[in-house]
């Protein structure tokens, strides 16, 4: 199985991207900082900010549940994948194709 160059896939597929996919919508933005629900184990409303992503820097951590990323591994997470199978589906997702790496 050849290896996905994910640091040319981190250029082409943002955070927000993946964000729209999951139907984010932040309740608060400072700056490059959004909180919201988390979109991974749906936050109750006293935990409505518990969601955190910087969209320059494409990471993100939930302070509920612990979760915590890229936008490769916030997808793979949502969809309840390992991670080399849930880069495939969102390179499909997003009409991409997938940078394969067939020499290390």
């Amino acid at each position: 199985m050849p290896g996905i160059d994910f640091h040319r896939l981190r250029t082409e597929i943002t955070m927000t991207q993946v964000l729209d996919l999951l139907s984010f919508e932040p309740i608060h933005r400072r700056g490059e900082q959004w909180y919201g629900y988390c979109p991974l184990h749906a936050s109750e409303p006293k935990h409505r900010r518990a969601f955190s992503v910087n969209i320059a820097m494409g990471c993100y951590y939930c302070h509920k549940c612990g979760s915590r990323g890229d936008q490769f591994n916030l997808w793979a997470e949502a969809n309840k994948l390992p991670l080399y199978p849930a880069t495939i589906d969102l390179c499909h997702q997003l009409s991409i194709d997938v940078p394969h790496i067939h020499r290390w």
